[in-house]
């Protein structure tokens, strides 16, 4: 989105692709993991809100077989692709303006989606009315400010830069309106929308190469945006070089998963 409200990381530049498939390798089997503890999903109707990439729409359309359906949304959906029509629909979806779909889901999921919205809990709300009873809804968010380095163990100059980097990244989302102890509510929010049996969980990866390439992708496509008097071009470019180059232990920020059961 081009307004200074709207969403930071737009999913329609060229590194959002690159982001997806790194945000999938940190957080697909996390997310998967706790999506099969609800129990069997044979036959059931799935909403998966805010898709981004068809990594999770493709798992629940195996998981639902073929008399189960899924409906993936997203207000871009030019990288949904390769998904299975006959199970799969893929629906241009606004879901802070357009009515919530006529039918009621057996599961409804969104990840790394509420935080970034200005009325994240009406939002919350509105989905947890979506599911069936006996259903569920799963929320999966960050929470910057639970754990705001970029590198916990600050050991050198390459180091502080990524935290100075991650500092302005942090300020640049707080500007557009995202709640950066926002994870954390999640449990609240999942009661006060009436759902039962809530629980959460955390995970957040220390190191792994597709750290670096998450934080190399989203550092690239904000680039114009993290300059400033206190962060130089060059200070950018020797980030990347570091991400590049060395094995540099980045983080992300804890993603918080937090589930619960309509009545």
């Amino acid at each position: 989105m081009a307004d200074e409200h709207g969403y930071l990381l737009d999913n329609r530049q060229r590194e959002a692709g690159r982001r997806f498939d790194a945000i999938a390798e940190l957080f697909d089997a996390w997310t998967l993991e706790h999506l099969d503890r609800l129990g069997p999903l044979d036959g059931h109707h799935c909403w998966e809100v805010g898709a981004g990439g068809p990594g999770i729409p493709l798992a629940l359309a195996e998981r639902v077989g073929p008399s189960g359906r899924v409906l993936a949304s997203d207000l871009d959906t030019s990288w949904l692709t390769g998904l299975p029509a006959d199970r799969v629909e893929v629906r241009w979806h606004d879901v802070t303006r357009d009515p919530l779909p006529d039918e009621r889901f057996d599961l409804v999921h969104a990840r790394l989606l509420l935080v970034h919205l200005p009325d994240r809990a009406e939002v919350l709300r509105r989905l947890a009315s979506a599911v069936r009873p006996g259903g569920w809804l799963v929320v999966e968010d960050a929470d910057p400010a639970l754990q705001p380095l970029a590198c916990p163990d600050e050991h050198g100059p390459d180091q502080e830069l990524a935290n100075r980097v991650r500092r302005a990244f942090r300020a640049r989302l707080a500007e557009r309106g995202a709640d950066l102890a926002f994870g954390r509510t999640l449990p609240r929010l999942l009661r006060a929308a009436d759902l039962t049996e809530v629980a959460a969980e955390a995970y957040f990866p220390v190191t792994s190469p597709a750290c670096r390439e998450l934080e190399a992708a989203t550092v690239r496509q904000l680039r114009d945006q993290l300059v400033g008097p206190d962060l130089p071009a060059a200070d950018l470019d020797r980030h990347l070089a570091n991400l590049r180059d060395t094995e540099l232990d980045v983080t992300t920020a804890p993603l918080i998963t937090c589930w619960g059961r309509r009545r």
